[in-house]
């Protein structure tokens, strides 16, 4: 099944099985670039890092099926112990899917999937106001998807249960979601704009 004309079509406009290993292999550089950003807060186990907006990218960038593809050769890239998760990450290989984190690695590639595909369903929109609240929705739900997964992971350490998971993995990061998301919606709309008018 042929996907929708996202955002990495319209830029490398190229068709073939070809473009679309260029195509990920790019978005997969990219993720793990936005993993690269990460520093530790003192009250949570959980870290800032540059990797919900890397998601996000993606799966704007991909749409649903490469997005899913991109972000499970992230996940099996960091089982393998190459170093593509956030810097900061003590250990490397699959005890990043026993911590803190691992509830939010594993829904990366839903959360990809899913905003891929409202991605793509409003890739026709051509009323920039409504095509930006779309693409915005397609990012929350994504958020959602990630710290639902997050949290779930963390509630399920012994002694620490949802109040504080949502303590520890949510209210914390939210500001910062909420900018990531507001950059990114302007960024492609500011992209989509600038391809139309030349």
């Amino acid at each position: 099944m042929a996907e929708a004309k996202v955002l990495a079509d319209r830029i490398f406009a190229a068709e073939g099985i070809l473009a679309d290993v260029v195509r990920v292999c790019s978005a997969n550089i990219l993720l793990v670039l936005c993993s690269r950003v990460a520093f530790p807060l003192p009250w949570t186990p959980v870290q800032v890092t540059g990797q919900t907006f890397g998601v996000m990218l993606v799966a704007v960038l991909l749409g649903s099926h490469r997005g899913l593809l991109t972000l499970t050769l992230y996940l099996l890239e960091g089982i393998a112990g190459l170093p593509v998760f956030a810097p900061t990450t003590a250990s490397a290989g699959p005890s990043n899917f026993l911590g803190p984190s691992a509830g939010y690695l594993l829904a990366f590639p839903p959360a990809a999937f899913v905003t891929g595909w409202l991605v793509e369903r409003s890739a026709a929109i051509r009323f920039l106001p409504l095509a930006g609240a779309r693409l915005a929705g397609a990012l929350i739900s994504g958020e959602a998807i990630i710290f639902v997964g997050g949290c779930a992971g963390l509630a399920t350490i012994p002694g620490i249960g949802w109040q504080h998971a949502l303590q520890a993995g949510f209210w914390p990061f939210l500001p910062g979601e909420i900018i990531k998301m507001a950059s990114l919606v302007a960024a492609v709309r500011g992209v989509e704009l600038a391809r139309r008018e030349t």
